[in-house]
């Protein structure tokens, strides 16, 4: 793997993968609080400090809390400092559960934390790189043998001090290295499949779907003016001035359609293929074709993978039974405080509720965040806005 991304995520190659792994970390950290909970009310070794355990219980809900708000397809990525906060506070409530229930510990059953700080490190796998699981892993491993060890040395039991501190830091161990070696494996598979893929560029098979598309409007030309116009000709023994002039409109008709598939960028392309689209110059009705606003192509900016981002939600949008390709708008311009970004402006009409909206998009909008962090969403019934920028390339 490239050190370039070491730092990427199975969020960031696989945003889907990572939406749908959601609930079972939110799952994780319900069940985590509960079983918190119930072990501090009914399964106690020793009296302890209820205000303790209700902390202990409040920290564990904490950093779950961190985890469902953080791992949010619309605020992806998913940030280092959530993850700190995160640890931080299991490390917290590892602490504050043994001081809990400071005395003889008789029962491995109720010690409930060395479990769930190996869980947590579970649930934020897909979210963050490996070497960051490995750090906080190792930082809770470390804080569990610690105040494990402290117990068992202030009330011995059968059982060697080692013993005891090892047991606690054992599942959070063996739980990081798993989802540490998960985390490096699938960034290193992502990586090996992109630059496969690469060999048949994003961008060849843009320029090889222009070249269909192109194609196609050159043989609806031909059919529809050039051979009715020949086999007119072929029929008569004259050509008229009135032929000859015909013939020029034709040749000019072709010529502006040239003129104007040359001026097209691949974004204009993409959405002439699902809707229609305004040709420059040309004054439509309002409302009754496509239409994108780039006079400088920066569309054309974009890199591959970002391109087939965009290109993937244009496909879907434009298909989609409740949008009308009609009410179609882009705006692509340079970011005003910014000369070097470019911002995109999208608005679709939807024939749908915001929350239709949102069941068809969802995929699509975790897949947009995290490719573009800007994106801005904005959904409304019958409407659909979204705005990002990029650096150019």
């Amino acid at each position: 793997m490239s050190r370039a991304d070491v730092s990427r995520t199975a969020q960031q190659y696989d945003p889907l993968g990572a939406m749908g792994s959601r609930p079972l970390a939110i799952f994780l950290g319900a069940c985590g609080v509960v079983w918190s909970l119930l072990v501090s009310v009914f399964d106690r070794d020793v009296v302890g400090s209820p205000t303790l355990s209700a902390l202990t219980v409040l920290l564990v809900a904490a950093s779950g809390a961190v985890v469902f708000v953080a791992s949010s397809p619309f605020r992806a990525p998913f940030p280092r400092w959530a993850f700190v906060v995160h640890v931080a506070l299991l490390a917290a409530a590892t602490v504050t559960s043994v001081a809990a229930q400071w005395g003889p510990d008789r029962s491995a059953l109720n010690d409930f934390m060395s479990l769930l700080t190996a869980t947590g490190i579970v649930m934020t796998a897909p979210y963050r790189p490996w070497t960051d699981l490995a750090v906080g892993g190792g930082v809770l491993a470390v804080v569990a043998g610690a105040a494990w060890g402290a117990g068992a040395a202030a009330f011995p039991h059968h059982v060697p001090v080692a013993v005891a501190a090892f047991l606690a830091a054992a599942p959070t161990l063996v739980l990081t290295a798993a989802s540490a070696v998960f985390a490096w494996t699938f960034a290193g598979l992502a990586e090996r499949v992109q630059i496969r893929a690469g060999s048949y560029s994003v961008e060849r098979a843009e320029r090889d779907g222009i070249a269909a598309s192109v194609q196609q409007d050159r043989s609806t030309i031909l059919a529809r003016d050039v051979a009715p116009f020949f086999a007119e000709l072929r029929t008569r023994e004259v050509i008229t001035d009135a032929d000859r002039a015909r013939a020029r409109a034709i040749a000019d008709g072709i010529r502006r359609s040239m003129v104007a598939d040359a001026d097209r960028t691949w974004f204009e392309h993409a959405v002439a293929a699902e809707g229609g689209i305004v040709a420059p110059g040309v004054a439509v009705p309002a409302g009754t074709t496509a239409v994108v606003d780039d006079p400088d192509g920066l569309i054309a900016t974009l890199d591959a993978d970002q391109r087939t981002v965009v290109r993937t939600f244009l496909r879907a949008a434009l298909r989609a039974r409740t949008v009308d390709p009609a009410g179609f708008r882009a705006t692509i311009g340079r970011t005003p405080d910014a000369p070097d970004r470019v911002t995109v402006s999208i608005d679709l009409a939807v024939a749908d509720s915001d929350v239709g909206i949102h069941r068809t998009f969802d995929p699509y909008f975790a897949v947009l965040r995290v490719t573009f962090p800007d994106l801005d969403v904005a959904v409304r019934p019958s409407a659909l806005a979204l705005r990002f920028s990029y650096d150019q390339h």
